[in-house]
């Protein structure tokens, strides 16, 4: 090889070093002071439960900052989007979606903080890029760093963040050429993390002993978990739809939707579906208590509160869906119950954003190696049955899940065995 090849890979490593470890340093602080101020909106909204009532007009103000920096109906797919068109993104999409998810969870909004964290990393990365005069392809791999960065920084799990983010954008291929980025903005995130007091998401579960009768029964809760995935993804789809058709003034949904999550808690008698709910997801996964129809009902106010125009995310009302259902599924099926909330979390999790290797690593960092191959195979028998349904609709999944075979269809926008399928969409990475 020539000296001159050598500096080129030389050049590379180093110009991505530094813009990676620009990006987790931001990402790291930003996303760190993101995370304890959802903390303590949560704490505030436990000690003051009349903030309940609140929510419509902490509807009106997100929707009145978004129309102000002119963000309106941006979210996740344009984070998306900007990695496969490279579309720039505003600056303002930052605050925005910052000062949404803070007020959504102050108030009692059902959502999570990962649609937050893909968007404000994907724009810090993508501004970071713009700061090192980087070219289109590369942009598109610095918003990259910056998901996978932000996402380490509010979960604790770099290498589950590093593998999302270069598998999420396209279902079928990895962008190994930001593994390095990725990886390097995630670590630094992460460490920054640290540094400022936020605590890794982790959990304590004792995992059986691999056996062909478990693995036959947790086959089975991956299958129910598979369809758990869609009523989940397309309930979430089919409120923001109605909920834009029927009431298309931005003000008036939020105000509609916001009335109708104060009246299903006080119709619930609990709490326990607002906000992100992570210590219904400990209580499942580490005591294995869990409501009955607590996933449906998680589902439900979710799907009301992000249709309605509040902020936050999917993956962690993902996390609660799948770990309360497998809780109560699990012994159903001869699975002790903490067993089976943390393969339920997971799966839900896989069967939603259509990324069974990042699943897995995910399962790693949660909860340890113990139970690998358990949840290897409810990850592969989620991925497989919960079809072209996901989170995402700008999402690509460019091969079939029944065949190799190229498809490179939009996801929700599929289905297996379609010979009319969408024509291939233009503008991807695979290009």
């Amino acid at each position: 090889m020539e000296w001159s090849h050598i500096g080129l890979y030389v050049q590379a490593l180093v110009k991505w070093l530094a813009v990676a470890a620009v990006t987790g340093a931001v990402c790291g602080v930003i996303g760190s002071a993101f995370h304890i101020g959802v903390e303590k909106a949560t704490e505030l909204r436990a000690a003051h439960g009349w903030l309940l009532w609140c929510l419509p007009l902490a509807g009106l103000c997100i929707v009145g900052f978004y129309k102000l920096t002119r963000t309106e109906g941006q979210g996740t797919n344009d984070i998306i989007d900007a990695v496969h068109l490279g579309k720039g993104l505003s600056i303002w999409l930052l605050p925005a979606i910052f000062l949404g998810t803070v007020l959504t969870h102050l108030c009692g909004g059902s959502a999570g903080r990962e649609g937050a964290a893909l968007q404000m990393g994907g724009t810090i990365g993508n501004h970071v890029g713009g700061l090192f005069h980087l070219d289109d392809r590369d942009m598109r791999t610095a918003t990259m760093a910056g998901m996978a960065a932000f996402f380490a920084a509010l979960f604790g799990t770099p290498l589950t963040a590093t593998v999302f983010a270069m598998v999420v954008i396209s279902i079928g291929v990895m962008y190994h050429a930001a593994f390095i980025p990725c990886l390097t903005a995630s670590l630094t995130a992460y460490g920054v993390s640290l540094l400022m007091g936020v605590e890794p998401t982790r959990f304590t579960v004792v995992m059986p002993e691999l056996e062909a009768v478990m693995l036959l029964r947790v086959a089975v809760l991956g299958a129910l978990c598979a369809l758990v995935s869609i009523l989940f993804c397309n309930t979430i789809h089919f409120a923001e739809h109605r909920m834009a058709r029927y009431l298309p003034n931005a003000w008036v949904r939020v105000i509609a939707g916001g009335a109708a999550v104060i009246a299903l808690t006080y119709l619930c008698g609990t709490t326990d579906y607002n906000g992100a709910g992570m210590d219904v997801i400990t209580a499942a996964v580490e005591q294995g208590t869990a409501s009955p129809a607590a996933f449906l009902l998680k589902i439900l106010f979710t799907a009301v509160t992000l249709s309605a125009g509040f902020k936050g995310g999917e993956v962690v009302p993902s996390f609660f869906v799948g770990a309360t259902f497998g809780c109560v599924a699990g012994p159903l099926l001869g699975i002790p119950a903490t067993c089976g909330a943390a393969l339920g979390l997971v799966a839900v999790f896989c069967g939603a954003v259509n990324c069974p290797v990042a699943s897995i690593f995910l399962s790693v960092e949660l909860f340890g190696d113990g139970g690998l191959l358990y949840f290897a195979l409810i990850c592969g028998i989620s991925y497989m049955l919960s079809g072209y349904n996901g989170l995402y609709s700008s999402q690509t999944i460019l091969y079939s899940k029944l065949k190799a075979q190229y498809i490179n269809v939009h996801t929700n926008a599929h289905h297996a065995g379609n010979p009319h399928a969408e024509p291939p969409v233009h503008g991807s990475l695979k290009e």
